[in-house]
């Protein structure tokens, strides 16, 4: 049967690996045209043929009509492919769609351990994708899927199973402590940036050694140097002395001046 699980599959979570699609959007996808007309007879090798022509990710759309990323997912749960043809999935570099499949596939089947393992290396890739769902099509970009799948309960429509924290992990000792490129990224630009600010600081100076003495012939330098004599020179020499008292009457004389 076209909707059966292949033989000598192993149970996932304790059940079917097809019973990690929800009832009502397992029977649509059955019913659906894309499953019938291309989802029957493929095959683990086959899928990577329709997994290479899908140009969005997502859920159901329009009258609840499931999405064929959904469709191939369901069938890839059917068929249970082996690892090494999971990993041939993700290397595939140039085809983003077929790599979000397994992504997806691996987050629902595979122990905790090894989520965090091979899909944490997949945020380095910040690509586009378009995201299908009752909407329309929106933007999404790669690494924001893979870390929705890390720590959301439900994606593109489907609960996924329940997975171990990545601090319960680390606290047990079954997985290493995460390094952040994001932290790497911005010590290595602090540094940089330390680099060119010494460089540009000596440049700086370097050039601010001929202005200087244009600056000193300007008018406000001049104007600075007239105002330190005049306060320096408080004390007015004598014959300055005399040409004011000429200037200034007798009544004036006998009341104290202010300098402000």
């Amino acid at each position: 049967m076209a909707n059966t699980t292949v033989k000598g599959a192993l149970a996932i979570h304790g059940q079917n690996p097809q019973f990690l699609v929800e009832t009502v959007i397992r029977n649509r996808i059955w019913e659906s045209t894309y499953w019938k007309e291309h989802c029957f007879a493929l095959t683990a090798e086959s899928l990577i043929d329709k997994a290479i022509e899908l140009r969005c990710i997502g859920g159901v759309y329009g009258n609840q009509r499931p999405t064929e990323f959904l469709c191939l997912l369901l069938k890839v749960l059917q068929l249970q492919p082996e690892k090494e043809i999971l990993i041939e999935y993700l290397q595939a570099d140039e085809f983003k769609y077929m790599r979000a499949l397994a992504a997806m596939y691996i987050r629902m089947t595979f122990r905790a351990v090894e989520v965090y393992e091979i899909l944490e290396p997949l945020m380095k890739d910040y690509r586009k994708l378009r995201y299908r769902d009752m909407s329309g099509y929106s933007l999404a970009y790669f690494d924001e899927f893979v870390y929705n799948l890390l720590t959301e309960e439900r994606v593109c429509d489907i609960i996924l199973p329940r997975i171990v924290k990545r601090q319960t992990l680390e606290e047990n000792g079954e997985i290493g402590p995460r390094k952040s490129r994001l932290l790497d990224a911005m010590e290595g630009k602090s540094e940089d940036e330390a680099n060119h600010g010494s460089r540009s600081t000596s440049r700086s100076l370097s050039r601010s050694r001929s202005p200087s003495v244009e600056r000193d012939r300007s008018p406000s330098a001049n104007r600075r140097y007239v105002s330190r004599s005049s306060s320096h020179s408080r004390s007015p020499s004598p014959l300055s002395y005399r040409s004011r008292t000429r200037s200034i009457s007798p009544d004036r004389m006998e009341e104290p001046t202010i300098d402000v």
